[in-house]
């Protein structure tokens, strides 16, 4: 069943609730009939994230009916990027929250007791939109141009990296703090003359200013990775709950793989994306559960370009082990850990 709700009490944001409920009809019968099925107490979970193609195991998870089957109760709270549920999430109103990597190396320069359980998706859907009447049609026309993303999120990071790449440095542009929902206007009003976000935030953008769009794709090779985070003593403190979690997407990650067409369609009815748009960010997206060393390589680098850009005031790069805690998805999926000393 899908709610929506006023999750974080602003009218501009909306969460989205659904509950899959496993019910016990008799005492000491198993939820599942699938082999090693679930037959304790039915248990809770909150988790904050963005609601968007990321998302896809999760989705499929409670189409499928495997969040029941593994005794979960699952309510998605719904945020406007990833800092913002992560950030609800440390201050209680979730167990979970979805958040790119680079995320958690801010938290982890802050010195938060936060946690990876695993990612679940990668993607390279960010990108840079600019107004070709504002002179941009080339990357080196950004110099001196105002430019609007959500500060503090993986969207600042891949801008950085993109102008670096081409000789420019970040103190040439002038970065200003926009929500996501309100880049299209920010742009069309003259706010700013360029926008970085996810595909999900560029497409009514680019709808909405047609021909005079300058699109140039911010990754640089380097996706992405969405991962399920939580605080250290919640996720040691529910093992055998976070176990069942990631079973179950796991067992969503065996049938998207067996069933791409069908996992597209439940995703894009969940979500209400158009077909147009359906079918050029479902090539950006990859679903799978791991932890391995490209994360830690990912996370560092991440880390020495908010150093050198005096984003923190940490002066060492962390031992981002300390952030990861992999003996659940080691126990769902063995193969998926790939991390040396994990």
């Amino acid at each position: 069943m899908v709610k929506y709700v006023n999750a974080s009490k602003r009218p501009v944001l909306v969460a989205l609730i659904f509950v899959v409920a496993g019910i016990l009809t008799i005492a000491g019968v198993s939820l599942s009939c699938s082999p090693g099925g679930y037959s304790g107490p039915v248990e809770s979970i909150i988790i904050g994230t963005m609601a968007n193609a990321g998302d896809t195991l999760i989705f499929v998870a409670d189409e499928q009916n495997y969040f029941t089957e593994n005794g979960l109760n699952v309510t998605l709270k719904i945020y406007d990027n990833g800092l913002v549920a992560t950030n609800a999430m440390l201050g209680g109103e979730a167990d979970l929250a979805y958040a790119t990597e680079f995320i958690i190396v801010g938290k982890a320069l802050q010195n938060q007791k936060i946690s990876i359980i695993t990612t679940y998706s990668k993607n390279e859907t960010v990108g840079l939109v600019g107004r070709k009447d504002r002179g941009i049609e080339d990357i080196q026309d950004l110099k001196g141009k105002r430019i609007g993303l959500a500060r503090g999120t993986i969207n600042e990071f891949y801008l950085g990296r993109l102008l670096n790449l081409n000789g420019i440095s970040i103190d040439d542009v002038t970065l200003v703090d926009i929500k996501l929902t309100e880049l299209g206007d920010s742009l069309s009003s003259g706010n700013v003359d360029a926008v970085v976000a996810g595909s999900r935030n560029l497409y009514p953008v680019i709808q909405q200013q047609g021909s005079n769009v300058f699109l140039w794709p911010a990754h640089s090779g380097q996706p992405a990775c969405g991962t399920l985070v939580g605080e250290i003593d919640w996720v040691t403190q529910h093992p055998e709950l976070v176990k069942r979690l990631l079973k179950s997407l796991s067992e969503a990650e065996q049938y998207v793989n067996r069933n791409p067409d069908e996992a597209k369609a439940a995703v894009q009815k969940r979500l209400n994306y158009d077909d147009e748009y359906m079918a050029s960010v479902w090539s950006e997206y990859q679903f799978y559960l791991s932890l391995d060393q490209l994360l830690i390589l990912a996370m560092e680098d991440e880390a020495r370009w908010m150093i050198s850009n005096n984003l923190t005031t940490e002066k060492a790069v962390p031992n981002f082990l300390d952030y990861i805690y992999a003996d659940a998805l080691k126990s769902v999926k063995p193969g998926a850990v790939r991390i040396a000393g994990k």
